[in-house]
């Protein structure tokens, strides 16, 4: 029998992190690897080391009642106040967070991107014991894994987002697999609804054509926090949110 466990929407839980793959022969992790602004504790992340708790209240505020220019407004303001670019600030916040999650990582980890991390980065910092994966497939146990990183474009203009062009692309190298791995989902309402944050995140239609066309046996994936349906049945494919792990600290377990 082989086991492996499955994370995605880590967001800075390294102690979590490096518990997650005991019990497993393998690690699978689907992005989001830093945590920026924690919608739960907004004195946790990027954001908040950078300008304080009562700043991020404010832009948390604006995001979750959809006033998107008012929040980018108050993001210019604050970001033109700091002193330094914006883009080497949130780097180093970045690079801060990639060293202490990645030496969490267990061996063997198969990983890709989520749309809020920075793909160049990974290179410098995942260790031998993973292995990164985009658009690319990967015998685990006798079944064949297909991954691919990052998200679609969102008005949150988080860093890895990609046209769809791009996306369907990555989905189509794949081609056969027993196993489906992405960070974002399948373009499901149900899949993408988030009860808390009540609003739609953006699921892919490529990937929800490639779970009728391939028929994998999984379907594996995160990004909503919250979904009104973690877990549904599309034909011969079962649809699973593999969970918060930022919130919970528990992987999602597959067995054969």
């Amino acid at each position: 029998m082989t086991r492996v466990h499955v994370v995605s929407d880590v967001h800075g839980n390294a102690a979590g992190l490096a518990k997650a793959g005991d019990g497993a022969d393998a690690l699978i992790c689907l992005g989001d690897l830093v945590l920026f602004l924690d919608y739960a504790d907004h004195s946790r992340g990027i954001f908040p080391d950078l300008f304080g708790t009562e700043n991020a209240d404010r832009i948390v505020e604006l995001r979750t009642a959809r006033r998107f220019d008012e929040a980018r407004a108050l993001g210019a303001e604050l970001w033109s106040g700091l002193g330094t670019a914006p883009a080497d600030a949130i780097e180093a916040g970045v690079r801060r967070q990639y060293a202490e999650l990645f030496c969490a990582m267990p061996t063997p980890t198969y990983a890709t991107y989520g749309n809020v991390d920075m793909p160049p980065l990974w290179r410098e910092f995942a260790g031998p014991g993973t292995t990164v994966l985009d658009g690319e497939r990967v015998e685990i146990g006798g079944l064949v894994f297909g991954f691919v990183g990052g998200g679609l474009p969102t008005p949150m203009r988080t860093p890895y987002e990609i046209p769809e062009e791009e996306y369907a692309a990555k989905v189509e190298a794949l081609g056969e697999v027993d196993v489906l791995c992405s960070h974002i989902p399948p373009d499901v309402p149900d899949l993408t609804y988030d009860v808390v944050a009540r609003r739609f995140e953006r699921g892919s239609s490529a990937l929800l054509d490639a779970i009728r066309r391939v028929r994998p046996r999984y379907s594996l994936f995160g990004h909503v926090h919250q979904p009104l349906a973690a877990r549904m049945r599309i034909g011969a494919t079962e649809c699973v949110n593999v969970g918060h792990f930022a919130a919970t600290s528990r992987p999602w377990a597959l067995e054969w």
